[in-house]
Order: C-alpha cells, then structure tokens, then sequence
C-alpha cells in the first residue's frame, strides 16, 4: 500500500514520513544536509525558476500557478515515472520549503500525480 505525505522541510523528520522526497529547485535555506535528512532530491521536476518567481507565494495567482506548472510537469515523463515508482508500495514525503502549507509547489504536484494518471509506454 502506498502513501503520498506532504511537509514542510523545516519540520522535524520522522520515520513515519519514509522516503523524503525534497520537490525544491532551489536547497533550503539556512538548512544542513544532514538535518534535513532527505532521500532524495528531485530537484527537475519542481516549478522552473521563471515560473517560482513569476509567482512570488501570491496566493491570488495560485490557480494559474498550478496550470502553468501542470503545463511543465507534462514535459516531465521520466521525473514524473521515477516519482510514481517511487511512490508504488512506499510511503513516501514530498518536501517543500515555502511557508504556505496549502499554497506550494508539492500541493500542486500532490495533485498532479492524483489527477493524472501514468502514460502509457
């Protein structure tokens, strides 16, 4: 059975989160390595730069954030893939660093990943 979690990468890590996926193009800040004890960095499939600034956390353009990043994310197949076999039998954390919990890059994704299901090969 698998589980998808979302936290915020600040919070303090936990074995009930299993595999932490960190879903940020940019490291966190003021964060070590060892302290944010992540297993993975997934660093292509998060928004690109221009779209995260075009953003600026404005929460009033998150539904255009979220179509412009699906827009991305469909040129993603083999990030996407490798994150849903990830995914398949694991519970697994998607890790953000934004202060919004609801209003963030691995929201978004959560939902993409939900909402669409896996090309066929």
């Amino acid at each position: 059975m698998s589980t998808l979690k979302i936290k915020r990468i600040y919070d303090e890590p936990e074995e009930a989160d299993g595999v932490r996926v960190l879903v940020d193009r940019l490291w966190p800040r003021g964060l070590s390595k060892q302290k944010a004890r992540i297993d993975y960095w997934m660093k292509d499939i998060a928004p690109s730069s221009e779209l995260r600034k075009w953003y600026g956390h404005d929460i009033s353009r998150w539904d255009e954030f979220k179509r412009r990043y699906f827009t991305e994310l469909s040129g993603q197949d083999e990030q996407l893939n490798q994150l849903r076999k990830l995914i398949e039998g694991n519970l697994v954390t998607l890790l953000y660093s934004a202060r919004s919990e609801g209003h963030n890059n691995a929201v978004a994704l959560a939902g993409f990943l939900i909402n669409k299901p896996k090309k066929k090969e």
